[in-house]
């Protein structure tokens, strides 16, 4: 199993996205230490252990077992000029049968954000998950005001699909959400006029 973790690589022009290992450890807490205030607002309230090596090394066992037990695919974004960690993407909730669809999440480092790194990650996420995964559908969330991440969603192809009231806690409180969808066969918007 530990195999096919380590094969678990998608690459793109500028990124490796590949799951998390326990030498990450340093350059995520920084990250998320140094991008706490830009993080926050969007996010679960962290737990007072978060950035701690104990936490991590639960993370990369849970990375393991989800992509080894085919429920999630937690990857992390890996600049390749330099191999800075900026970030990650979840594909999480991976169902099977009737449904054949997983649920988007992601956060990146406030030095890189607005770059278009996350943008890239999501649409080579979107081609493996609809590609190699076989899923027809593909959701994301997230706060109505968090005009950057409504934007990103809506350039990576994902459609608005409506509002789901006391969705997630975050920040500790129950916030609604904005829901965001992409199809694998999407035809939403078109008619067979003939």
């Amino acid at each position: 199993m530990l195999t096919r973790r380590r094969k678990l690589r998608i690459e793109t022009e500028r990124l490796t996205l590949r799951p998390p290992v326990h030498g990450d450890f340093s350059a995520w807490s920084a990250l998320r230490q140094d991008s706490r205030d830009f993080l926050v607002p969007w996010e679960p309230t962290w737990a007072s252990d978060h950035l701690t090596r104990r936490a991590f090394t639960n993370r990369v066992y849970w990375a393991n077992r989800s992509i080894s037990g085919g429920t999630a695919v937690p990857l992390f974004l890996i600049r390749r000029e330099d191999q800075m960690l900026m970030g990650a993407l979840t594909l999480d909730n991976i169902r099977r049968g009737p449904a054949q669809s997983g649920t988007f999440g992601y956060w990146t480092g406030q030095p890189f954000a607005r770059q278009g790194y996350m943008q890239e990650a999501i649409e080579a996420m979107v081609h493996y998950a609809f590609g190699k995964l076989d899923l027809s559908r593909l959701e994301a969330a997230c706060l109505p005001e968090n005009v950057a991440s409504r934007g990103l969603l809506e350039r990576s192809g994902f459609k608005y699909e409506g509002v789901a009231q006391s969705y997630l806690q975050i920040n500790g409180r129950w916030r609604t959400h904005v829901l965001y969808a992409s199809l694998r066969s999407d035809r939403r918007g078109r008619t067979q006029v003939g």
